[in-house]
C-alpha cells in the first residue's frame, strides 16, 4: 500500500515539474517515473558505471535506488535553446551552442552530461527539480535529488534526445535512507 502512495506521489512531482514555469513558456522538460523492475535496473546501471569509472558515490547511490519505492527522472531536450543569443551559454549566438554540441556528441566522450546547453533550459530544468521535490515534501515523502541517476538514465538510453538529467529517488519509511549516508 505505502508503494502505491508512493507511485502516486511520483505522478504528482511530475505534474509539478511539468507545469513549473519555464523560460519564454517553451517547454523542454522530459519526465519519467518509473518503479519496480525499471528501477531495479537503473540501479545496476549506476552501480555498473560506478564501478567501469571508480566513483564510489555512484555505488552508494545506487544501494539508495535499489531500496527506494519509486523515481521521478527529469531532464532537458538538447537541441532546444531559448533562441535569446544571449550568451549564457559561452557562446555568442544558439546556433553556436548547437554546433558546439554537436561537436562535443561526435567526439564520443564519456562525461554523463553533454554540453554545451541553453542557460535558460538549464535553469528549468533547477526550477522543474525544485518544484518536484517540493511536492514530495509536501506529501511526506523522502527524496533526495541525485545527479548520478540522471547520468544512469541517460546511460541506459531512456530519455533520448536530452543532454542534461537528474533523479529523484522516493522512499517512504521511518527514517530517510537519502541522509547519514556513507561518503
Amino acid at each position: 500500500m505505502i508503494s502505491k502512495a508512493v507511485e502516486m506521489v511520483a505522478e504528482l512531482m511530475a505534474l509539478s515539474a511539468r507545469t513549473a514555469p519555464k523560460g519564454r513558456g517553451l517547454d523542454s522538460i522530459v519526465i519519467k517515473v518509473i518503479a519496480g523492475e525499471e528501477l531495479q535496473k537503473l540501479s545496476r546501471e549506476l552501480r555498473r558505471l560506478g564501478e567501469a569509472r571508480g566513483i564510489k558515490f555512484y555505488l552508494r547511490d545506487a544501494g539508495n535506488l535499489e531500496k527506494s519505492d519509486a523515481c521521478v527522472l527529469i531532464s532537458c531536450k538538447a537541441l532546444d535553446h531559448a533562441g535569446l543569443d544571449c550568451g549564457g551559454c559561452g557562446f555568442a549566438t544558439c546556433r553556436d551552442m548547437l554546433e558546439a554540441q554537436k561537436q562535443f556528441s561526435e567526439s564520443g566522450s564519456e562525461k554523463p552530461f553533454r554540453g554545451p546547453n541553453c542557460a535558460i533550459k538549464m535553469a528549468d530544468l533547477g526550477i522543474a527539480l525544485g518544484s518536484a521535490a517540493k511536492t514530495a515534501s509536501l506529501h511526506n515523502v523522502d527524496n533526495r535529488v541525485m545527479f548520478s541517476a540522471g547520468a544512469a538514465a541517460l546511460s541506459l538510453g531512456w530519455l533520448e534526445g536530452c543532454s542534461v538529467a537528474y533523479g529523484l529517488p522516493l522512499k517512504a519509511s521511518g527514517k530517510s535512507i537519502y541522509f547519514d549516508r556513507p561518503s
